[in-house]
């Protein structure tokens, strides 16, 4: 796992950037990859990397080239079947001079061109120098693992692993929020789509391409998307027992391919069923040795130090723990808000933040998490909350609607459920079951009542319904489908895509250099629960009924059956306990809220001052604490005093290709 940057020229009256301007594009992602640099550069396209040697430890520095020097690559993320695509690509002629990965997609991409990331089983973000054709290549994986952001500037593409990479290139590059994004960030919890929340700063969407050619035109295209359709039920008659056979078959295999590194794999551990069958499967069908390692809770409403030690003595595995109060998180979040590079409404990140750094402080450099089974097999709450709406709204008059309300949320201390007339205004939208929101309409209407802190310039310059915005992107993709499979594809390409695998994800275990690999995120994992019907993944009202089928003989039954509980923190309750962090003062003080052009004064200072009386608030009121406080430190960090300050030589460049005419 690493990090890329670089530039490609598409006007050819602009000078070209120099080789300072690449090393300081990948000196801010020296986090990523603190293992040494690799630069390429020609009169058209630069390249830089930042290495985390994980493959190939001697070998496998980039930028990497084909066998004549025309294709230049660097590529951050890891190709899992890359020993077998190495021998078909030898056994046509190719010639290596590595044993990394990162080679295979040159001489793959030689054969194939784009049609290459067909035969990818990984998690990667690649940029691509086709010298003969004078021609920029970048590509993502297919579920959005690892990021790639890019802006048009001054007659060149900028692009890199994050966006402080392109922010860093030159100080004339804009750097300001864009409204109508916080208005999307405000509803979905994230962008809805390619635009990030800074203007003119895209990303490239999961499972695409983008081919820039040497006139400029560019080119993008969809290689692969989740395949869910009305007729994805084509597996909806075959037993279960089967289909929980197949499961885990694949699982297996998954886990597998993704324990390949020539350094050791550790693995989370969270206590609930998904991470703890990833864990099982290593144990029960690899020799790898199994290090765990979790976070914990001071505050006992989100501790599952319990289960998890029950799995960690059930597995044998070598157990560690990072505990977090609230000061913990109070402190770090400053530094979180610098890695998301946009503002978040929950402070969960900030504890996975902290266990990257107890995974690194133990020399590990891997681990394998559960992330996306909730999303592909049916896991998430909110399947369960459009079960249940759809059954009242069919059922009016059944003696059941008080006992499933009940149902939902048991657990949360501020569970929506917790009385009958809450639950009822919560879920009541006055949506169709046809309608394509139909499952997401009470959480989006919940969090955007968040918006009520937004100035009036902001709100003008943001005049577009960001639910509207969304059903012109994705009206067509959901027709025909079910509400179950709706919401369950809106969820993988918005929650997972941009939040879950990003935010909570790739930022927070490359801020300390540790990469993440999701088993469940196989494309051949994902492809079969995408044939499964809506009834083999949540049976009544059990959900990932057929993960829980697939590996119940190698689980503890309590971990099984145990009710799901969601990964939160504490959030208000962080930064008004016995110790408020000092900065808080300092970010929400009106003067600066009302230079910043972004949020009301008065509003937001009857909001800290209510929480400053009770820290403990409802889920709207912490939903906007955080968002204000992590907007305000993301607009003092990157508008209002971004630095880029970079060494004049950085330690261990060990590539340096046709750089001012040298190479070393």
């Amino acid at each position: 796992m690493c990090g890329i940057a670089g530039y490609f020229r598409v006007q050819d009256n602009k000078a070209t950037f120099d080789l300072r301007s690449l090393e300081r594009m990948i000196w801010s992602l020296r986090h990523r990859g603190p293992d040494g640099f690799g630069f390429f550069q020609d009169q058209r396209t630069g390249l830089a990397h930042a290495r985390l040697s994980i493959i190939d430890l001697e070998g496998g520095w980039q930028p990497i080239h084909n066998e004549d020097k025309t294709l230049w690559v660097v590529f951050n993320g890891e190709i899992f079947n890359y020993p077998e695509l190495r021998q078909d690509l030898i056994a046509r002629g190719h010639r290596f001079a590595t044993d990394s990965d990162t080679e295979v997609i040159v001489h793959l991409y030689e054969e194939k061109g784009p049609d290459c990331l067909e035969d990818l089983n990984g998690q990667f973000a690649i940029a691509l120098y086709d010298q003969k054709e004078q021609a920029l290549f970048l590509a993502r994986d297919r579920m959005g693992i690892r990021p790639l952001f890019y802006t048009r500037h001054d007659g060149h593409i900028l692009f890199g692993s994050e966006i402080k990479a392109l922010f860093s290139a030159s100080p004339a590059i804009p750097r300001q929020l864009d409204p109508q994004v916080l208005r999307e960030i405000f509803t979905f919890w994230s962008p809805a789509g390619r635009e990030t929340v800074f203007q003119g700063v895209f990303q490239l969407e999961p499972g695409c391409w983008l081919r820039v050619d040497r006139n400029g035109e560019t080119r993008e295209e969809q290689y692969w998307d989740i395949p869910f359709s009305p007729a994805s039920c084509s597996l909806a008659g075959k037993e279960e027992h089967k289909l929980a056979g197949q499961l885990r078959e694949l699982l297996v295999d998954s886990v597998r391919l993704r324990l390949r590194a020539d350094v050791p794999v550790g693995a989370y551990l969270s206590g609930g069923l998904d991470s703890s069958a990833i864990t099982s499967l290593i144990k029960h069908y690899t020799d790898n040795e199994l290090q765990t390692f979790s976070v914990t809770f001071a505050d006992k409403v989100y501790d599952e130090q319990a289960e998890q030690q029950q799995m960690a003595e059930f597995l044998g595995t070598h157990h560690q723990a990072i505990r977090c109060d609230y000061q913990t998180i109070a402190r770090a979040f400053p530094d979180v808000i610098w890695h998301t590079e946009t503002p978040i409404l929950r402070t969960a990140p900030t504890p996975l933040y902290l266990l990257s750094s107890l995974v690194r402080e133990n020399r590990y450099k891997v681990v394998l998490t559960g992330e996306g089974a909730d999303e592909i097999l049916g896991g998430y709450d909110i399947f369960k909350e459009a079960k249940i709406r759809a059954f009242i709204g069919s059922q009016p008059d059944s003696s059941c609607r008080p006992f499933l309300l009940r149902r939902l949320y048991p657990y949360l201390a501020l569970s929506p459920a917790r009385s009958a007339e809450y639950a009822r205004k919560f879920f009541d939208t006055a949506a169709p079951v046809d309608d394509p929101f139909y499952a997401h309409r009470p959480r989006w209407k919940t969090t955007s009542g968040t918006q009520r802190f937004f100035s009036p310039e902001l709100l003008a310059a943001a005049d577009v319904d960001p639910v509207d915005k969304l059903g012109a992107r994705w009206g067509k993709r959901l027709a025909g489908l079910d509400f179950f499979t709706r919401a369950q594809y809106l969820e993988s390409k918005m929650l997972l895509g941009n939040y879950l695998l990003s935010s909570q994800g790739d930022r927070m275990a490359m801020a300390h250099s540790v990469e993440g690999r999701f088993p469940f995120l196989d494309h051949r994992v994902v492809e079969l629960a995408a044939t499964m019907s809506p009834q083999v993944k949540m049976k009544v009202l059990s959900e990932k009924n057929i993960l829980k089928k697939a590996m119940a003989d190698i689980l503890p039954e309590a971990i099984v059956q145990r009710k799901k509980q969601p990964y939160m923190a504490p959030d208000i309750i962080s930064f008004f306990g016995e110790e408020s962090p000092a900065y808080l003062d300092e970010y929400l003080e009106p003067s600066r809220l009302r230079d910043s052009g972004l949020f009301q004064p008065a509003p937001v200072e009857k909001l800290v001052a209510k929480c400053r009386r009770k820290a403990r608030q409802g889920f709207r009121e912490n939903m906007a604490f955080v968002g204000i406080l992590s907007t305000m430190i993301l607009h003092h960090r990157f508008v209002e005093n971004f630095s880029a300050d970079t060494p004049e030589t950085l330690p261990g460049t060990r590539i340096l290709v046709g750089c001012a005419g040298s190479s070393k």
